[in-house]
């Protein structure tokens, strides 16, 4: 359900009381029943297990259920939404996590849940970032409720959850379309003129828009209206977790939905990590039990750690929350009048392929195979975000640029008919990634520590400087030959996978020059722990 084009009175304050903390996790995302509970819940078990107190909160007002995954009893009585601090941690239940506790929902209350209107939601939210914990996970439940939408836009980490289906990633779009919506009408609750006009152009639209579609029809009428909306684009935030993976091209979902969310809405959508799909998981939920203690070695496991671990990686990455917007209109070179904004308009080659001007034949073709894959009649990247036509456009965009920058001719021709001065920079593009450099940099810190001459070194360790150099383990089986069940092997120690000694040696060694490490050291300390394990 999205908001009402009647201007209503929304409390600015909220989103201060709800940014007070730097430790707000909250999970949603569109559509149901993909997972976005399951995920709070472990990652709220991952940092009790750091030592930290966490609190869980089940948001879901309509279906809690995370009380279940824990082995408690359903929770009849409603939340003390009012009075004193002291009645909301009296409401909190114990888990068997040493340090976490959980605030369950209603779940067989007689009465429908209440409504949080704008006055008691304020109250609500601001007890709950009151209360005495390290780390607070809210699981917001499903769909863009405005309770969702606020406090998926005041958190730290607002986390979106999908899978690789359609219906799932049309909602997702859905969800950044309706977060942006709140966000702007926020931003304009005490200009009751501005509001109407902004109003007056969703109805213009007839739908629920884009972001850029309705910052294009602002610009028509009001230059300053518009550079504001754009700037509240580029200022929301969201990660994405692509869950249930199970083939390649749903690794790459996430990285797709990022870049098209960021080319065409205007807004970050970054890629958070996925989860794959393992029966484990499943059965952890029958056993009533968090996977990352029921089955804390399973590769489901091992993902929702790795996406917790970027979480902690960001939390010492600060934001400039007062960083300035890229403005949407530029001046012109000469002092002349504004510009048309060069962001509404149809990109340039480049920047359609995704790739610098620097970047060679092989590069470009590199990008064109992944546009023309992203960009596909089928695609699940571009589910709902384009119709036929736009999508037989952008597709036509993708032909374009690859006729023209792997024509030599051409594409002089082009670079000095779009980028007259000779000395304009040529820097090749790259995607923006902030999960991942955040934990790169994080590894790369405790790893400098952990090597040295004497260390030993473990499937754990060699695992942990592969990710610090941001490497996938599809790479490594590419370029050394060694199969990727084999890599795995060696991770995860599973030695009886392994063939003979000469040949894991030599995988080792091929290994640990691929990660620029001692070859030696790493083949005599990993082949020694591995003869050890193998007495035991």
């Amino acid at each position: 359900m999205t908001d009402s084009v009647t201007p209503v009175p929304i409390e600015l304050e909220h989103l201060q009381a709800v940014r007070g903390s730097r430790r707000l996790l909250a999970v949603g995302g569109g559509r149901g029943g993909v997972g976005k509970s399951f995920i709070a819940q472990n990652l709220a078990v991952y940092f009790a297990q750091l030592g930290k107190s966490v609190t869980l909160v089940d948001c879901d007002l309509a279906g809690a259920n995370l009380h279940t995954q824990f082995g408690l009893s359903a929770l009849t009585e409603p939340l003390p939404i009012d009075g004193p601090l002291d009645s909301l941690v009296k409401a909190l239940v114990p888990t068997s996590v040493p340090g976490l506790s959980i605030l369950p929902g209603p779940h067989d209350a007689i009465d429908p849940p209440l409504q949080l209107r704008a006055g008691r939601k304020t109250r609500f939210l601001a007890r709950l970032r009151a209360l005495p914990t390290d780390y607070l996970v809210v699981d917001v439940g499903p769909g863009p409720t405005n309770l969702a939408l606020d406090v998926m836009l005041g958190a730290d980490f607002a986390i979106c959850v999908t899978v690789p289906e359609p219906p799932a990633i049309e909602a997702t779009y859905r969800f950044v379309r309706a977060a942006y919506r709140r966000r702007l009408r926020r931003a304009l609750a005490r200009d009751r003129f501005r509001l109407s006009l902004v109003d007056r152009a969703f109805k213009e639209i007839g739908r629920l828009p884009s972001p850029m579609e309705i910052i294009r029809v602002l610009s028509r009428n009001d230059r300053t209206l518009a550079e504001l909306a754009w700037a509240e684009a580029q200022r929301t935030h969201l990660y994405l977790v692509v869950n249930q993976t199970r083939v390649r091209t749903d690794l790459e979902l996430a990285t797709s939905m990022s870049a098209l969310c960021k080319r065409h809405y205007g807004i970050e959508l970054a890629e958070l990590g996925w989860i794959e799909h393992d029966d484990t998981a499943w059965l952890s939920v029958r056993r009533r039990r968090p996977l990352l203690v029921d089955s804390p070695t399973s590769k489901a496991a091992r993902n929702l750690e790795r996406i917790a671990r970027r979480v902690v990686a960001l939390t010492a990455v600060s934001r400039d929350s007062a960083e300035i917007p890229e403005p949407l209109f530029q001046q012109a070179s000469d002092g002349g009048p504004l510009t048309s904004p060069p962001l509404l308009d149809t990109p340039d080659h480049y920047k359609v392929l995704g790739v610098g001007r620097s970047s060679n034949d092989e590069e470009i073709r590199r990008a064109v195979k992944r546009q023309r894959e992203v960009y596909a009649m089928d695609g699940l990247a571009t589910t709902s975000l384009f119709d036929d036509k736009e999508l037989g456009a952008a597709q036509s965009r993708v032909e374009q640029a690859h006729d023209t920058l792997l024509d030599p001719v051409r594409r002089r021709a082009y670079d000095l008919s779009m980028f007259p001065e000779p000395d304009a920079p040529s820097q090749p593009a790259a995607i923006a990634r902030p999960a991942l450099a955040a934990e790169q940099l994080m590894l790369q810190s405790e790893l400098s520590r952990e090597i040295g001459p004497d260390t030993e070194f473990s499937g754990t360790l060699l695992r942990k400087v592969r990710e610090s150099q941001g490497i996938e383990l599809l790479e490594i089986a590419s370029r050394t030959k060694i199969s990727k069940s084999h890599l795995v092997s060696l991770e995860e120690e599973t030695y009886e996978s392994l063939p003979a000694v000469v040949y894991v040696r030599g995988f080792l060694t091929e290994l640990a020059k691929y990660l620029r490490l001692d070859p030696a050291q790493v083949q005599r300390t990993y082949l020694r722990r591995m003869r050890e394990k193998n007495v035991e």
